[in-house]
């Protein structure tokens, strides 16, 4: 008869002892035991190389590399990312701005997406001058803005005087508006223009002085 416990058996001749049978430890824990066998070598081998690899690296860059001003320090390579990050931006932006048109500026206003992205600035940031409708009312109390869902236009009624306006500021800034530009960009500036002027007729303010 076979003995009920494998580790107990006679393992079969021709192997080595430690791969003949699994090998338990001694200690029992609600009847589960653990077995003790040795990691296979392709996992060993992959945690060393690992562990090299880090060291190499650690050693490379903390001990040679950063005292002798081989290689720059993660703060300045963060900055120059970002950096040239925001130079391709602002190249990319300027190209964008110098194809803007009034008649550009009316076919933004008949896209629903550029117009609901314009909607959404409008309403977190100009809605508290010029209410959410571009009244420039709430509750019958008139609001520091002008509204902007009639035909007058103080600076100018196109589409690019409107632009002009929101980008740059008001001329007198201690009366009127802040250039809001240098905050949301020209991209969203131009979303926030074609939203105003997806209420109006592109007729009406063309023609407007």
């Amino acid at each position: 008869m076979s003995p009920a416990d494998p580790s107990q058996a006679d393992p079969p001749s021709g192997q080595p002892e430690k791969d003949r049978w699994p090998v338990l430890r001694d200690h029992v824990y609600d009847g589960i035991q653990e077995f003790d066998q040795p990691l296979p070598n392709w996992w060993l081998w992959t945690l060393y190389l690992a562990i090299l690899w880090a060291l190499t690296v650690w050693f490379w860059e903390f001990q040679i590399a950063r005292p002798l001003n081989l290689a720059k320090p993660d703060g300045q390579r963060v900055s120059e990312a970002v950096t040239e990050v925001k130079d391709r931006q602002a190249a990319h932006l300027t190209q964008v701005l110098s194809t803007l048109d009034d008649r550009r500026f009316w076919e933004m206003a008949r896209n629903p997406e550029v117009t609901a992205r314009g909607r959404a600035t409008y309403e977190n940031i100009c809605a508290a001058c010029h209410a959410k409708d571009l009244s420039a009312m709430m509750g019958g109390a008139k609001l520091p803005g002008l509204p902007l869902n009639d035909a007058e236009w103080k600076y100018g009624g196109k589409p690019l005087d409107i632009f002009r306006t929101v980008t740059k500021g008001s001329p007198d800034p201690t009366k009127g508006m802040i250039a809001w530009e240098p905050q949301l960009g020209g991209v969203k500036v131009a979303e926030i223009v074609a939203y105003i002027l997806s209420t109006h007729q592109p007729e009406a303010d063309l023609t407007a002085k």
